[in-house]
């Protein structure tokens, strides 16, 4: 066991009352090694770690709201089929000990708690391993729930979540400082979402190398953001110059991650302003922003103010310059997993047919990553109605249910939702891609038969039940192509959208 040893200088923070303590220049091991401990970056690790900690809570809360509709045992694609007939060690969960509708909801009520009292810093102030153990009851609650999620789960930064929550779990409490191996896997991760996303665009859609995507992409986005009309109607110059900026930020730049400093901090500001960027031009769930926490592994203390600053009020008063012996030798054991486990997703990244997301083992450690390797040119929504009429036809009266982030009333301005994922609003777009359902999208008629019943499940997910409440007597979905209006048309109709039918979904469906 390897126990570090550190000359300590005791300094006194310019405008800080509180007592500080430094590691000397040439801070070594007893074995003549240098310190594995990252000195400065004790506000990155409060970042990084409360980051990720408010994104579980953003989570947990998700499966409180929309797990019994999607996922339950009257949901659309009930999760107790993955329980029965996929084997453990395809899907490793606590839900094989147990599994109801109520237990689900109930340990992701733990898992808000939980997450809460991560993001005030109170496991961190008891130790290391409280902490430890704390990120470590979080990972494996929601690995329960991603593996066992089928459809509803199956987006790439559900496993950016856990790979950057089974990280925060080794980097220590307010008894420690901070480990340098695992700051150094928060960038490769940062790399790997970075990089895999430009190289997924680059190697797919010409578009990306024409500089043309946005052309398309703010106005065929999957749920677009409140300024997304906005940055659609961008001249088509800046458009390219957005593009540039993209590949730059992620082909060139996270290559610089593992420079010295200021170069790794440069980089982690231009992540930070470019995801930005994404979170307001867009509804991308949490992916931008655990993609900017992971950012913060690589800013230095003294860019943030220190000690001095405001957010040196989330460090510890006296901190620590060691790490503990216990948690150095975890924090090597996990480093080294993680070499081993990066094979993967490097012969991925070099491969031809690199795959977008990807998760090598059930456990979603050291996965690969992308987004929008294909972009869309035209938007097509599905519209659901029902109706009350005694005899349905084509000609009775039709009222349509509206879903929170999706653009079925023309003049309804895009909300903005990201963080918070909305699953069903998110699946609507995909299977709005096809002309009718499919077998990947069987789940729409599940939909239809509990809008039939006026499933109240079902209803809680909705933005408007123009029957609050009531079964309709039958339903149907037309297919709509959707456009983004022009300056003109928007000032002279108020409406953010236009759109014209393109056909029916499905046909009339009875109760």
């Amino acid at each position: 066991m390897v126990r570090v040893s550190c000359a300590v200088a005791r300094v006194s923070p310019v405008g800080g009352p509180r007592d500080r303590y430094a590691t000397a220049p040439g801070c070594a091991t007893m074995g003549g090694m240098e310190t594995l401990t990252a000195d400065g970056y004790l506000v990155a690790r409060e970042l990084l770690q409360r980051g990720v900690a408010v994104v579980y809570v953003l989570a947990f809360a998700a499966v409180v709201h929309q797990w019994p509709a999607l996922l339950g045992d009257r949901g659309l694609t009930p999760a107790r089929i993955v329980l029965e007939r996929v084997p453990w060690r395809r899907a490793p969960s606590l839900f094989r000990l147990h599994y109801s509708d109520r237990f689900t909801v109930g340990v992701a009520v733990v898992g808000v708690v939980l997450a809460s009292g991560l993001v005030v810093g109170l496991p961190q102030r008891v130790g290391s391993l409280a902490t430890l153990t704390s990120f470590g009851a979080l990972w494996v609650l929601y690995l329960s729930y991603v593996n066992i999620g089928r459809v509803w789960y199956a987006f790439g930064w559900e496993s950016i979540l856990l790979e950057v929550g089974f990280l925060a779990m080794f980097l220590g409490g307010h008894d420690s400082g901070v480990p340098w191996p695992t700051l150094l896997l928060a960038r490769w991760l940062l790399f790997r979402v970075e990089f895999g996303a430009g190289l997924i665009k680059w190697r797919g859609d010409p578009c990306w190398r024409e500089l043309t995507c946005l052309d398309f992409h703010h106005e065929t986005q999957p749920l677009p953001a409140g300024l997304s009309w906005w940055f659609h109607r961008l001249p088509a110059p800046l458009h390219k110059v957005e593009v540039a900026a993209n590949h730059v930020t992620q082909l060139v730049l996270p290559v610089l991650l593992f420079l010295p400093q200021p170069i790794a901090g440069g980089v982690a500001v231009a992540v930070l302003v470019t995801q930005g960027w994404l979170v307001v031009s867009g509804n991308f769930a949490w992916l931008n922003v655990l993609t900017m926490v992971l950012a913060t592994a690589a800013l230095p203390d003294a860019w943030v103010g220190g000690s001095a600053g405001w957010l040196g009020a989330l460090t510890p008063d006296r901190a620590p310059t060691v790490v503990p012996s216990w948690l150095l030798v975890v924090v090597c054991l996990v480093f080294a997993l993680q070499v081993v486990l990066s094979w993967w997703p490097v012969r991925n990244l070099l491969a031809r047919d690199q795959r977008m997301n990807a998760s090598f083992n059930p456990f979603h450690l050291v996965g690969t990553y992308g987004a929008f390797g294909s972009v869309t040119r035209h938007r097509y929504e599905l519209v659901i109605e029902g109706t009350e009429d005694p005899v349905p036809d084509a000609s009775g009266t039709w009222r349509a249910y509206e879903f929170p982030a999706k653009p079925t009333d023309p003049r309804r301005r895009p909300p903005q939702i990201a963080p918070y994922h909305l699953r069903l609003d998110w699946l609507l777009w995909f299977a709005a891609m096809s002309p009718a359902p499919n077998e990947r999208d069987g789940w729409v008629l599940a939909l239809l038969d509990r809008l039939l019943v006026g499933d109240p499940a079902i209803r809680r997910l909705l933005r408007h039940d123009p029957f609050d409440g009531r079964a309709p007597t039958a339903v149907r979905v037309r297919r709509f192509r959707y456009r983004f209006t022009t300056r003109a048309e928007r000032r002279a109709s108020g409406a953010w959208w236009h759109r014209e039918p393109v056909g029916d979904y499905t046909g009339i469906v009875r109760r």
